[in-house]
């Protein structure tokens, strides 16, 4: 056991981009929930007075989770994977390294902006800014360089710039604009950038994985697929963005009817191990998130009462993007680290968990006492994610199981 601890070292994080990455995604995903728990209990429960951020702490919420704690996990896949997708070098760690540190500055000085030292929420904005930069100039060149057409690197990439838009929209909301550019960039940060992203992934790799392990499984990937889903996705996107409620159904009825038939496709029909079966599960949020959407829309269509609240956006962020970041990242986890492809019993209880909060989550609109279910959920974000994100961040500061290096 103190060889083990020893063996541990923070110099390891550079040895892969996932390690890096992820090792900080863990971290913010903890820190974010921290002072969101603590802020949204304040508000219930006005025992202890929260500092009210220059941002309204709700979109600045929004912001942290969408900007900074999700796309250090998806960048540190990205940053693995493109050059695996396109058959190019892997890079070097010099390459990749401005970038975990500007996601991971940006997001301690953007907290700090949030219970206290105001100008915080710029300098963590600029931090981000120059992090995603950093990203995109890393990760660009190889799409010109690449002598076929990776559609999936294309399209997460589409996705990515589109994400520094929405960091732009936000910068002109800090410095003084009106806050409806607060209200582009969170929109286009749920349907421009992280879904997007984390569909294409889903396109490339689910199918991969359970024909791998399911004898008899045959993937289905069309491109039609993707090609579709983009501009129901940007559909969605701009009719939230002019306030037309009772016209999202146009787009999200076809968005319910193809992420549900893909969801059908995709479903591998034999025995399948626990570490796919959570890939699956985590993708049926999907169409019922665009499920809800639809029942929201037409209702508010037909009696003008905006049904259910947030609570289709939180069927997708905590339901699906939630469940898909445990499912994806501990399998990255698991395959990358040399310890086998097997589902760890914290992972298990993350994933379980993970779906009551998002339950929970989504039922807190129409349950009394909305605020108590709100900070409730949130502490069971943070009780779902401790055990697992403790034993990750021991994995990234480890060698490899398997002695290989990486």
């Amino acid at each position: 056991m103190h060889t083990q601890a020893r063996s541990l070292s923070p110099r390891r994080l550079g040895d892969a981009p996932h390690r890096l990455m992820f090792f900080i995604g863990a971290a913010n995903l903890l820190l974010a929930m921290v002072w969101w728990a603590a802020w949204l209990g304040a508000l219930r429960w006005p025992v202890a007075e929260m500092h009210q951020p220059l941002t309204y702490a709700g979109w600045l919420h929004a912001f942290v989770m969408q900007y900074q704690m999700l796309p250090s996990f998806f960048f540190g896949f990205l940053l693995t994977t493109f050059p695996k997708w396109m058959g190019q070098p892997e890079f070097e760690r010099w390459r990749y390294a401005p970038v975990g540190v500007g996601l991971f500055g940006g997001q301690i000085a953007t907290l700090l902006g949030a219970i206290g030292w105001d100008a915080g929420l710029v300098v963590g904005l600029f931090m981000t800014m120059a992090g995603w930069l950093a990203g995109l100039a890393t990760l660009g060149p190889l799409l010109w360089r690449e002598q076929g057409t990776t559609w999936h690197a294309r399209s997460c990439f589409a996705a990515l710039c589109l994400g520094f838009l929405g960091l732009v929209a936000w910068l002109a909301h800090v410095l003084g604009a009106s806050p409806f550019w607060a209200f582009v960039s969170i929109k286009v940060g749920s349907f421009g950038l992280l879904l997007p992203v984390y569909v294409t992934v889903a396109h490339r790799m689910f199918p991969f994985f359970a024909a791998n392990v399911v004898p008899g499984y045959r993937a289905w990937r069309p491109m039609w697929l993707l090609a579709a889903l983009w501009p129901l996705c940007l559909g969605h996107l701009v009719l939230e963005l002019f306030h037309l409620y009772g016209l999202l159904w146009l787009v999200d009825v076809p968005l319910l009817a193809l992420t549900g038939y893909m969801l059908w496709r995709w479903w591998p029909r034999g025995h399948k191990p626990g570490l796919l079966t959570v890939l699956f599960i985590g993708l049926a949020w999907l169409p019922l998130t665009f499920a809800l959407y639809t029942g929201q829309s037409i209702s508010y269509l037909l009696t003008g009462v905006y049904w259910l609240g947030r609570g289709p956006a939180h069927a997708l962020f905590v339901g699906f993007f939630g469940s898909v970041l445990v499912a994806m990242v501990t399998r990255v986890t698991q395959g990358h680290s040399g310890q086998g492809l097997f589902m760890p019993k914290v992972a298990s209880f993350a994933f379980v968990a993970i779906q009551v909060v998002a339950l929970m989550r989504v039922a807190a609109e129409v349950l009394p006492d909305t605020p108590a279910w709100q900070a409730a959920a949130a502490l069971g974000w943070l009780v779902a994610f401790l055990p697992w994100v403790a034993r990750i961040g021991r994995i990234y500061l480890s060698p490899r199981a398997d002695g290989r290096p990486g």
